[in-house]
C-alpha cells in the first residue's frame, strides 16, 4: 500500500513538471505570463482527475473516484476558463512581469525554475485529491455529499466575487477606485477565500471520521487547504497583489485595508474619512 502511494507521488510530480514546462514554452513564445496560471489550473484538473481514476487493485473506478474526478474537473474548468478569458485581454500578468524585471537577463531561466517549483509545490494538492478518491468505504457517505456542498460553495462564491469585480471595473465611474462592492466589502480577497474554502472538500471526503485509524493516508488531504492558504495569503497571492494595489491606489487602498478583513469574510469596519473614501 505504501509503495502505491509513493508511486503516485512520483507520477504526480512528473506529470505536473512536464505540464508546467509546457506553460513555460507558452509564456516564452507569447510574452504573456497570464497563460501560466491558466495552464496551471487546467494541468491540476487533468492530473487530479487522472489520479482520482487510478485503478484500485485493477478494478474499475468506483463511485467515489468518479465523484472526486468530477469535482476537480468542475473546479478546473470554471477557474481555468475565467483566467483564460482575462489573459486574452492583458499584455502580461503584473506579478510575473515584476519577477521578470527583477531577474533581468536571467528571466527565461529563472522563470523555468520558478514554474518547476510551482509544479512540485502543487503535488500536495493533487495528492489530496488522490487520497480522497481512494477512501476505503462502500458507496457514497454523508461526508462525500458534504464535500460536494463545500466545493459547490467554493466555486459559486469565487465566481460571484469575480463577477462583482468585473462589473465594478466595467463601470467608467469607478476608474481608479477600489472595489468594495458585495463580497469585496467583507474581504479584500473574497475570490482567494472561496478558492481556499473549496479545497476543504478533499479532507472532508478523505478523513475516516467514523473510524479515525482506518485510513491514515486520508489525513494527508489536509495538506491541500494548508498549502493553498499558505500560497494565497503569504506567498504568490495576496502579498504581490496588495503591493501592486498600494502603488496604484495609494491612500484609497490603505483606507480599504483599514476597514476590510484581509482574507476571511467579516462585517466591514468603520468607514474611513471622506478624503480617503473609495467611492
Amino acid at each position: 500500500m505504501t509503495v502505491l502511494y509513493l508511486e503516485a507521488l512520483v507520477a504526480i510530480g512528473l506529470a505536473l513538471a512536464a505540464l508546467m514546462a509546457g506553460a513555460w514554452v507558452v509564456q516564452q513564445k507569447t510574452g504573456n505570463s497570464g497563460w501560466v496560471d491558466t495552464i496551471w489550473t487546467f494541468s491540476l484538473g487533468l492530473t487530479g482527475a487522472a489520479a482520482s481514476l487510478w485503478p484500485v487493485d485493477g478494478a474499475e473506478p468506483n463511485a467515489r473516484q468518479w465523484l472526486v474526478a468530477a469535482l476537480v474537473l468542475a473546479w478546473s474548468v470554471r477557474l481555468g476558463s475565467h483566467i483564460a478569458a482575462r489573459s486574452r485581454h492583458i499584455g502580461d500578468d503584473p506579478r510575473y512581469a515584476a519577477f521578470a524585471k527583477d531577474w533581468g537577463a536571467d528571466a527565461p531561466k529563472k522563470m523555468f525554475v520558478f514554474l518547476q517549483q510551482q509544479a512540485y509545490g502543487s503535488i500536495p494538492l493533487v495528492f489530496a485529491i488522490f487520497v480522497a478518491a481512494r477512501a476505503p468505504a462502500e458507496g457514497l457517505r454523508l461526508q462525500d455529499w458534504l464535500g460536494i456542498l463545500i466545493l459547490v460553495i467554493g466555486i459559486a462564491g469565487e465566481g460571484l466575487a469575480d463577477a462583482q469585480l468585473k462589473a465594478f471595473r466595467q463601470n467608467p465611474a469607478n476608474k481608479g477606485q477600489v472595489c468594495d462592492a458585495g463580497l469585496w466589502g467583507w474581504s479584500r480577497h473574497p475570490n482567494y477565500f472561496f478558492e481556499w474554502f473549496g479545497w476543504l472538500a478533499y479532507p472532508v471526503i478523505a478523513i475516516p471520521f467514523a473510524d479515525p485509524l482506518s485510513y491514515p493516508w486520508g489525513y494527508a488531504a489536509l495538506l491541500a487547504p494548508m498549502f493553498m492558504y499558505w500560497i494565497l495569503v503569504h506567498l504568490t497571492g495576496i502579498p504581490p497583489l496588495e503591493e501592486q494595489m498600494l502603488k496604484s491606489r495609494g491612500e484609497r487602498y490603505e483606507a480599504y485595508q483599514a476597514r476590510t478583513s484581509k482574507f476571511f469574510p467579516l462585517p466591514p469596519g468603520n468607514p474611513p474619512p471622506r478624503s480617503t473614501a473609495t467611492r
